[in-house]
Formats: C-alpha cells, structure tokens, sequence
C-alpha cells in the first residue's frame, strides 16, 4: 500500500483557538509552567536525558525523488536515531520502534521515518490536499524543528499519518499558525512487516531566511499510536511531563547538519 502525495498550499480553518485546546486532553501549559520556572527541577533532568541527544544531517549536492517504498540510495549516508521509549524515557516497546534519518541539500530539508507498529489508526477525511486538522488524534509521526535556539518558544511541527495525511504548522508564544511550508511527502505501509515509512521533502527557505549549515539546530522527534487512551506517546529526547506533553523545547535534541 502506497501514498505518493504532492499538497497544494492551504489556509487552517482554525487558528489561535486550536493551539488552546491541543494538549492531548493534559494540562500542557501547566506542565510547561513547571519546566520553565523550576531552575532546579529543570537541572536535575539534565542528567537523566537520553544519553545521545545529537542527530546528524547528511549532506546531499542534489534533490532526490521521494519514494517511500523504493527509498533513494542516498538515504544510506545518513546516521538513523531509533527510539522506542515513551515521553519519559519509560516502558520501550521493540514493537513500536521508530527510525529517524535526516538528509540535507542546498535548498531541502529531508525527513525519514520508519515506523513499527501494532495497529493502524487513521482518519479517514482529510482536505482535499491531505492536510488534516488534529492529526495528533490518531497515529502519527511527529518532527519538532527549531532552526533557531535563540527564539525558545518559537518552532516548526510537522506530522504525517501512515495513510499520508499531514500537517504543518509555526508554533510561537502567540499560538499558532498554518506554517504553509510546501513540504511534500510520500507513505508507504507495509503490512507484512508490520512498519510504515514517511519520507518528507520541506523547502530550506520555509523553516529559516537565514540557513547556515555551521550552526546546529534543536529538534525533537514523536511518534503517537492510538485512537483513545490509553495512547502511545513515544520521543526521541524524553519531555519528562507528568501526562504527554511534547511542547517541551527546554528538552529538544541536537540536529547537526555534516
């Protein structure tokens, strides 16, 4: 089964309101509060944090050809992170493994995913473009990216379900926004092997004006499985929350760029 999507560009329905009520039915902002303010709370996770944070980005001289089922040789050059530890860093479960490989070219961005899984929840509705509302609602794979430490509370999401659907969009101290990035993006589900595999395609130019592939960026990356709880909320780097909370940037990774 095969998804090879290209999205025309779409303005949310929803606005400021939706970045109020998605907190995974958790008390988010509270959480957030507690990470923030607590200097030494915040110290004493330090060391308890995954003890390889960094990803590292391969540099491509060219655009490649999405193809989730007949992946690009290219995608070789590239270190996988795995994860399968839910936001804690507590309970891994083999079976719902997650790889990460990045790739990087002059203009591109490359993300991909592999995904195990036990079972398949999806919307079955979406725009007419694949972009859906509340994807986080059912099975995703999620990509945090902040191209800019400097600007703590500001970041760019990025989910994709195993039936292609996505969603993109700017996470500022004001809410957010349809971040309108262009990213394409192409699924394939393989049921005999029990995993799905995302590969995603973003324009440099959507995340920062400012590219330079000497300053490292923070990330984090996410997997949710499930319709009702009890979900999975899986991370790469552990937020540490007392419920599921991934907007936690205070605990984002390194992403290196080679």
């Amino acid at each position: 089964m095969s998804f090879q999507v290209v999205p025309k560009f779409a303005v949310s329905k929803l606005s400021i309101a939706l970045f109020m009520t998605r907190n995974y039915d958790h008390a988010q902002d509270q959480a957030i509060r507690i990470l923030r303010s607590n200097h030494f709370f915040c110290t004493m996770l330090i060391p308890t944090m995954s003890a390889k944070s960094e990803i590292v980005s391969a540099r491509i001289s060219h655009d490649i050809q999405l193809d989730s089922k007949h992946s690009a040789a290219e995608w070789e050059l590239a270190t996988p992170i795995r994860f399968s530890a839910d936001w804690q860093g507590k309970n891994p479960d083999p079976t719902l493994e997650t790889e990460v490989r990045v790739l990087w070219s002059p203009a591109t961005l490359y993300l991909r995913f592999v995904c195990r899984y036990r079972d398949l929840f999806v919307f079955e509705d979406s725009d007419p473009n694949g972009r859906r509302d509340h994807l986080w609602d059912r099975d995703v794979a999620e990509a945090f990216l902040q191209p800019e430490p400097s600007s703590e509370r500001r970041y760019k999401e990025f989910e994709v379900a195993p039936n292609g659907m996505w969603i993109d969009l700017d996470i500022s101290p004001s809410g957010l926004a349809d971040l309108m990035s262009g990213m394409t993006r192409s699924v394939h589900i393989d049921e005999q092997q029990r995993h799905w595999v995302a590969e995603l395609s973003i324009p440099i130019r959507s995340l920062t004006a400012r590219f330079d592939s000497a300053k490292p960026w923070r990330a984090n990356f996410y997997r949710v499985e499930g319709r009702s709880e009890p979900r999975q909320y899986l991370a790469w780097q552990p937020t540490f929350t007392p419920q599921p909370n991934f907007h936690v940037p205070e605990g984002f990774g390194t992403l290196q760029f080679a």
